[in-house]
């Protein structure tokens, strides 16, 4: 059985894709928790749609106050009870055979703590798209295979830190191993990338497929690019390399340290936001991507 975890803050019409897209599912091991961190003054429909749902299979709940995107992910985690989970975002959408794929993927390799299905990208309207930092994922970061790859140890900590190639919502986590680690509160954007890596210090091995099954919806109003225009991301991000590359030192993992170190594709992807942030004519975040982007390696 596969929990599929859908954190949700905002409006009903995405959410429905998504919710449909699970139902649609070929393979019918699943269950769908939706947590709802709305204020329960603010209207939505979104209880009522969920309200009108007979599938059993489904449940709906709303926090009584907002937990903002951290706690709720971790809410999340504390809430589900199968061997594996998902943490959907509630504008994704899942192909047909994403439930089926998972389970052939977890039959084959039982170990795994981590599976990355084949994802697509998709854009406000539903078509697929091409990006500049999807396809620098899929050309210079991620590794080059085809069918499954497993990965663990260094060398997968050495290329999640060089550029975390990783779609966060399509991925599923062995439920007792991201129960044990959790999400660090004090990070909004980062928290992802630093909760895998404690998995894979952890022992933790991923796989990896090629079968798309999962769409990812990528558009600019996201907290990670607003964040990202203004250097409040990169803010976090330096902060989170730091500590990166210590732990990683002592954990016996020097390729590793040096990765975290130089952070790379971050500091490209800062890099990028400059035109835009001057843009806005906004000197703090201009400097402070600059200094990023720049800035020496600790």
């Amino acid at each position: 059985m596969l929990d599929i975890m859908l954190p949700h803050y905002g409006e009903l019409k995405l959410l429905k894709v998504a919710v449909e897209s699970i139902l649609a599912q070929t393979d019918e091991r699943w269950r769908l928790t939706v947590i709802d961190d709305n204020p329960a003054e603010r209207e939505t429909g979104i209880p009522e749609y969920f309200a009108a749902m007979s599938d059993a299979r489904v449940q709906y709940r709303r926090n009584p106050r907002n937990l903002g995107i951290t706690g709720n992910f971790q809410q999340c985690v504390d809430l589900a009870t199968g061997p594996f989970m998902v943490i959907m975002g509630c504008d994704d959408v899942m192909l047909p055979r994403y439930v089926q794929r998972v389970h052939e993927l977890l039959e084959a390799h039982p170990d795994a703590v981590l599976v990355q299905p084949g994802v697509e990208v998709i854009g406000g309207d539903g078509a697929v798209v091409k990006t500049l930092a999807d396809t620098t994922k899929r050309r210079v970061y991620a590794p080059k295979f085809a069918g499954t790859v497993a990965m663990a140890g260094e060398e997968l900590a050495v290329s999640l830190l060089r550029g975390n190639w990783l779609y966060f919502p399509s991925l599923v986590w062995r439920t007792a191993e991201i129960q044990a680690v959790g999400f660090d509160p004090e990070l909004k954007v980062i928290q992802d990338l630093k909760l895998i890596l404690a998995l894979v210090t952890r022992g933790g091995g991923l796989v990896a497929d090629d079968e798309v099954v999962f769409q990812y919806r990528r558009h600019g109003e996201s907290l990670s690019a607003s964040t990202a225009v203004t250097g409040n991301r990169f803010s976090e991000a330096r902060e989170f390399f730091v500590a990166a590359a210590r732990h990683m030192d002592e954990h016996g993992w020097p390729r590793a340290g040096r990765a975290a170190r130089w952070h790379l594709s971050s500091r490209i992807h800062a890099l990028t936001m400059l035109p835009a942030a001057a843009r806005q004519r906004s000197g703090g975040s201009v400097r402070v991507l600059t200094r990023y982007a720049f800035g020496r390696a600790r």
